[in-house]
């Protein structure tokens, strides 16, 4: 593994990233999402990533959430780790609710549709997610929920 690499794992499991990164990280990914006309997300410098646009749950208005994942065959894994922080992400109540989504990969709208993984599927997704990224074992182990996993499937 890169030197820079090692250390940013390191940073982003601190509890310190956990309580700086959701308020800095999604807004910036906004912004530069929205300026290159969706060919750029900030945070795909350090995990892949996609912007999620799915209906909110009790709002019924479409919410846009830029977010880590791990590429898949035929879709994108999702994980709600939420840095480490109580309660699960808005945006895996949203996907529940609604699971006809869209996301933005590389500059294409893509319709998606998300499905919450259990059981074997949700352990073997997770030892993949653990594997593409370490730090979210420290996710997991600082919250007494069960990070949400979703895989997104293309329609």
């Amino acid at each position: 593994m890169p030197r820079g690499e090692q250390w940013l794992q390191k940073v982003s499991a601190t509890r310190t990233f956990a309580r700086i990164a959701p308020h800095v990280i999604p807004a910036l990914d906004r912004a530069v999402h929205r300026l290159t006309r969706g060919k750029v997300l900030l945070s795909a410098r350090m995990l892949p990533g996609v912007v999620l646009t799915a209906t909110g749950a009790r709002s019924g208005l479409p919410r846009r959430t830029p977010l880590a994942c791990l590429p898949e065959e035929s879709g994108w894994l999702l994980i709600g780790s939420n840095f480490g922080r109580p309660g699960h992400p808005a945006w895996t109540g949203n996907l529940l609710k609604n699971p006809e989504a869209e996301v933005s990969w590389r500059g294409r709208d893509i319709p998606v549709r998300a499905r919450l993984l259990t059981g074997e599927e949700r352990a073997q997704a997770w030892r993949a997610a653990l594997a593409f990224w370490p730090p979210y074992a420290t996710y997991q182990a600082r919250v007494a929920r069960e990070i949400r996993l979703f895989r997104l499937e293309r329609r």
